[in-house]
This record gives structure tokens, sequence and C-alpha cells, in this order.
């Protein structure tokens, strides 16, 4: 079950969380320190993903009639920005130790980033099912692999300085480091935003929707379409359908076999259709929203 990967991951994150933190302040290291702080929002990252789990089971009310599941977005949202200002800190302490590298002391710095990079491997791994198919579970992934990444580059640090005493490679790998998250926390940002946004799933074709629609027996038009994501893997669709002359006996079974299509095919299961036995005159097929004033 995911929610008991979560666990286990938050479980051993914290512990090496602890580990590099005792290890930056003993190494001197602000290639470990900074390792630490973007585990650190591993840790916050993946407590939330974890909330944002329990959330989405809640039942909808009178009040959120979709339930919680878009907290997960928002979760995925809040961490991307999180990310990136942990960055910039990074950025920040790197640049002043280029301007004068203190010592570190390379093989503790090995040491520690090697079992770190154990560790966050065996999280990966736990998580790694579960990303593929939500976008929750895919941030804190993200999350994850980004510390492996880090903690390649601590350990590469590490050996340079034990090797040479170039002590100038601490702050540059940190630099790396920051790069890494920034890159990764933007990619979440905008997939997030787009889902936030209503925007179509990525991995649904729009006029591969329309045409299939269009292709039933008895349907001769579609309007007022609208296809959006209710969180990373749930989709909902609305539309109103225009049907032949003469079909008005068959609405229920073209009704069947556009709910069919649109679950078999493209994974649609909140669907919202409206029967129409003539055209809307002018009616568009991407009809915008209006904004109305109230009046009674």
């Amino acid at each position: 079950m995911i929610k008991n990967r979560f666990k286990l991951a938050i479980a051993l994150t914290g512990a090496i969380l602890l580990f590099e933190v005792l290890g930056s302040y003993l190494t001197n290291s602000l290639a470990l320190a900074s390792d630490a702080a973007h585990v650190f929002m591993d840790l916050f990252a993946l407590s939330l993903s974890l909330f944002a789990i329990y959330l989405s089971e809640m039942p909808p009310t009178e009040s959120k009639t979709y339930g919680w599941h878009r907290f997960e977005v928002f979760a995925s949202f809040i961490n991307g920005f999180l990310l990136i200002f942990i960055s910039f800190v990074i950025f920040y302490e790197a640049y002043m130790r280029l301007l004068e590298p203190p010592p570190v002391k390379g093989a503790g710095v090995v040491v520690v980033a090697t079992a770190g990079l154990l560790v966050n491997l065996f999280v990966a791994y736990l998580l790694k099912e579960g990303s593929k198919r939500d976008l929750n579970v895919k941030s804190a992934f993200f999350h994850v692999v980004g510390d492996v990444i880090a903690s390649i580059g601590v350990i590469v640090a590490g050996v340079i300085i034990y090797l040479t005493d170039l002590f100038i490679f601490d702050p540059i790998i940190s630099f790396i480091i920051g790069i890494i998250i920034i890159t990764g926390s933007i990619k979440i940002i905008l997939e997030s935003s787009h889902i936030l946004l209503e925007g179509v799933p990525r991995n649904i074709d729009f006029n591969n929707v329309v045409n299939d629609i269009n292709s039933i027996e008895g349907v001769s038009g579609i309007h007022s379409l609208h296809l959006w994501s209710l969180c990373s893997n749930s989709y909902a669709f609305s539309a109103h359908i225009d049907i032949a002359a003469g079909t008005i006996t068959r609405q229920k079974e073209i009704l069947q076999t556009i709910n069919d299509l649109l679950a078999h095919k493209y994974n649609i299961h909140y669907t919202t259709l409206q029967m129409e036995c003539l055209s809307c005159v002018g009616e568009q097929l991407l009809r915008p929203i209006e904004h109305k004033n109230s009046e009674h």
C-alpha cells in the first residue's frame, strides 16, 4: 500500500537528515549541508504528500462536491516553490564559499554522503511505481531522485577534496545541486499549475476525443465541451451531444457508448453529458465562460 511506503520513506528520510546535519557540522561541508537542506525539503514533501493522500480519501461534502482530491496537486505546487527557495539559499552560501573556500574533511563527506545515497535509492524504489500514475507521488519521487543525484555529486566532491585538498569543489558541487533542484521544481510547478487551471490532461489528445465521439452512430455533433483533470489521475468530461433525427429512442444506448469510449480509451470516468435532439444554433465546440452578475 502506498501509504505504508510513504511512512517508511518518511522514517528513513528523517534518519538520514539527522545523519547529514551532524556530518556537515563535523566535516564543515556546504555540499553536505546543501544535501541535508534538500533532504529536509524531501521530508516535508513526503509528509505533505502523505497528508494529501489521506485527504483525498475523504468523501465529498456539500461545500466540496469533488472532495479533497485536488489538495494533492496543491501540495505539489507548494513543494515546487519551496524547493526553488532552498536552491537560492544554497546559491548564496556557495557564492560566499567560492570567495574564500574553507577547509573541508573529504573522507567524512564521502562516508556520510554514501550512507545518504543508499537510503535515498531505497526510498526512490519505494515510490517509483506510484509516481507513474499520481502527480502527488511523482513530486515526492522527484525530490528523492534529486537527492540521489545530489548525493552522488557530494561523494565526487568529497573524493576530489580528499585526494587534492581543492576545497573549492565543495561550493561548486553545491551550485550544481541547486540547479538540479530548480530544474525539477519548475517542471512540477508547471504540471500542477496546468491541473489547477483545469487544463486538458496532457496525455489526452483533445481532437481525438472529439473525432471519436462524432464517429459514433447516431451522433450528429458535439458542443460546449469541457475536459479537465480533477487531480493527476482522475479526469472529468462534460459536453452537449447532438443526436441525429430519428434516434431519440436510442438516447440511452448512445449515451452508454460514449461513456464506455471515454472510460476504456481515455480513462475518463467522471462524465456529464446532455443529449439534444436539435443542434443549438450558434453554439461552439468550446464555449466561452461568461462572467455575469446575479440578477433577482
